[in-house]
């Protein structure tokens, strides 16, 4: 495992994130506690020693499952990270109930990185509104101990980001952001890795391989990158990306496979940054991959709580992607659409925009769900 400096600490290369582990009967609120349990374990003999968890993953059951999953395990062994959902004024004038509740579903008394969750343009002036005191809260719990070390994560944009790195100054020691070859320029991840950089804030990845999009490339990407690494699997060409980006420090990965956390583990074995020429050709690639009409869909899960319909948008995105790649007579889009029942199929969106509020990705979703409804051939 490769480790990484961070104030003295030694921390993984790889971190563990819980918000894509094992479900029961595809309830992503039911998490399978005993296969759950074996790959985080499996992860900690491995050499992984970050994990990363957050009130709302899995319907607020990760927490629970990470505690229990380390209990016995020396606590001075790992590091354990949590987030304040600031996403609502419902949740920022709880932040002190909410920060004892994590604690006690973590089954600790501290936490050794605690952020701000997804800082972006919707919430950022409640995060900062002294009214609801969530900074000096956090910035007491730190003074006490029982936060060692205050960040947050960022889907928002550049001026956002640089906003709130101003408000923090040096009481927010690392940043979290997506980043991988797609979002350097779809996203502008540079201009904010640059950012960062030049306030000397570690950065700290999710979605490094695009909630497993980028595991699946088309074939004349796969024979691209063959020729340059023929040992590197397309899993292995994301991490050697973000092992080349200046600032580096945690990259995070939700493993949901025993196969999945030995090949991490198999590949954060060592360090192996892209030469420049390599540089190129993958951004190139992420650059290609969508502009083929498909949704960067990440399965956060963010817009399923906000739809009055209950719609399960990730699982019609990803039907929409599939579509948009095969065609939408391709089996597993006829035969994706064919499990839903009518009520639950795209045509049932009714333009809340509730949805596309939320979404990390900036998606327009209700646009996308009505194209898709085009695309079937059917009406709402």
């Amino acid at each position: 495992m490769i480790y990484r400096d961070f104030k003295g600490l030694k921390l993984s290369g790889l971190g563990m994130g819980n918000m894509r582990l094992p479900v029961i009967d595809g309830d992503d609120s039911r998490i399978d506690f005993d296969r759950a349990s074996a790959l985080i374990r499996r992860a900690y003999e491995g050499g992984v020693n970050y994990f990363d968890t957050a009130y709302g993953y899995h319907g607020g059951n990760s927490e629970n499952t990470v505690g229990r999953a380390l209990a016995g395990v020396p606590r001075g062994s790992f590091y354990l990270a949590d987030k304040f959902p600031g996403f609502s004024v419902e949740n920022v004038s709880r932040v002190k109930e909410i920060f004892e509740e994590q604690l006690s579903r973590c089954g600790t008394d501290y936490f050794d990185f605690y952020l701000f969750h997804n800082i972006y343009e919707k919430n950022i002036d409640m995060c900062l509104d002294p009214q609801y005191g969530v900074f000096d809260y956090l910035l007491e719990q730190k003074r006490a101990g029982r936060i060692r070390h205050l960040g947050f994560s960022c889907h928002g944009e550049l001026p956002t980001l640089r906003r709130f790195l101003d408000a923090g100054g040096d009481e927010l020691e690392f940043c979290q952001i997506q980043l991988n070859y797609v979002d350097w320029s779809l996203q502008h991840a540079d201009e904010k890795v640059a950012l960062l950089n030049e306030r000397g804030i570690p950065v700290w990845v999710m979605e490094g391989v695009r909630g497993g999009r980028l595991v699946n490339l088309p074939a004349e990407a796969v024979e691209t990158l063959k020729a340059l690494r023929p040992e590197e699997s397309a899993v292995s060409w994301a991490f050697r990306f973000l092992q080349s980006v200046p600032g580096v420090t945690m990259v995070l990965s939700g493993m949901s496979t025993p196969e999945q956390v030995d090949e991490n583990l198999a590949t954060w074995a060592e360090d192996k940054p892209l030469s420049e020429a390599e540089f190129k050709t993958v951004t190139d690639i992420g650059r290609d991959l969508f502009a083929r009409g498909t949704v960067p869909c990440t399965a956060c899960h963010y817009c399923v709580s906000q739809c009055p319909q209950g719609l399960d948008i990730p699982r019609l995105l990803q039907l929409y992607n599939e579509a948009a790649y095969s065609g939408v007579d391709a089996f597993v889009v006829r035969e994706g659409v064919a499990g839903l029942s009518e009520d639950k199929r795209p045509a049932s969106c009714v333009a809340c925009h509730s949805c596309s509020a939320v979404c990390p990705q900036k998606i327009e979703i209700p646009e996308t769900l009505a194209k898709f409804t085009e695309m079937l051939g059917e009406s709402k």
